[in-house]
């Protein structure tokens, strides 16, 4: 398949870009930068530290987007319009880890799924879509006299906090016990909060150094606790799940998908 890279010089686009040299069937149809970027002109393999491929990056993400079977976009919420604008106007699948959407972005996603492949999902790692099975499936069992709190950190250059990842494991955990997210949400405390609420899903966000991604769900019951942690070491977890994202939207058909289905892991 001809993968695209939207955003393809910063440290994902190029871990992204390596990594679709590096897996069978798959090959680069390009990528795309502002305009005004250094790297426009230059030959995306020989900057993902490779031999040079013939696909391009270009300051116009149309010309991505026309060559490309499939683009993956980890980009910014102010681009995701522009992109899902073009992913129609040449029936080109998407593949969508971008985080901090809000709902006329996820609405707008959810028109291109009308007409193509639009798998979404805050974290690309295999590891991270089990640990939400496993919170959505932990949240089931345990009553509310267990509180939910999560903790997440990452490097200081992270822009949205909590982190995407977070949310999802969040909302995860809310589908677990039947309720919706925003209505049981605590995203800060501070001051005299007086005594914790029962149903309460709270979260914590640490930032600094370079951290790539932790992420722990805490069960906190009376007399014990249960804590499911998942921690990444390397940026190479999303991007490998990114790539088989991509490769997995061939042929299929136009709808809205997350990793789950990518991993077989519905039902």
């Amino acid at each position: 398949m001809n993968i695209g890279i939207a955003g393809c010089a910063g440290r994902m686009g190029r871990m992204l870009a390596a990594t679709v040299l590096e897996t069978p069937g798959a090959r680069l149809a390009g990528g795309s930068e502002r305009p005004d970027h250094e790297a426009v002109g230059a030959d995306l393999g020989q900057l993902a530290g490779a031999a040079a491929t013939g696909a391009r990056i270009d300051g116009d993400p149309a010309r991505m987007f026309a060559a490309a079977d499939v683009v993956i976009d980890f980009t910014t919420p102010e681009l995701i319009l522009s992109h899902v604008g073009l992913a129609l106007d040449h029936g080109t699948a998407l593949v969508v880890g971008t985080t901090g959407l809000k709902p006329e972005h996820e609405a707008a996603l959810g028109r291109a799924a009308a007409k193509v492949a639009v798998v979404q999902a805050a974290n690309m790692s295999v590891g991270v879509n089990l640990l939400l099975g496993l919170a959505r499936q932990v949240s089931a069992i345990l009553d509310d006299g267990f509180d939910i709190e999560i903790v997440e950190m990452h490097h200081r250059h992270k822009v949205d906090a909590p982190s995407g990842t977070a949310l999802a494991l969040g909302k995860a955990a809310a589908e677990g016990r039947g309720v919706a997210l925003d209505d049981v949400a605590v995203r800060a405390r501070d001051g005299i909060v007086g005594p914790r609420p029962k149903g309460q899903i709270g979260f914590a966000t640490l930032r600094g150094g370079d951290v790539v991604g932790e992420h722990t769900v805490i069960f906190a019951g009376e007399g014990e606790r249960i804590e499911l942690t998942h921690k990444a070491s390397s940026r190479a977890i999303f991007a490998r799940g990114a790539v088989r994202a991509a490769l997995w939207t061939e042929r299929r058909a136009p709808g809205r998908y997350s990793m789950r289905d990518v991993l077989g892991l519905t039902g």
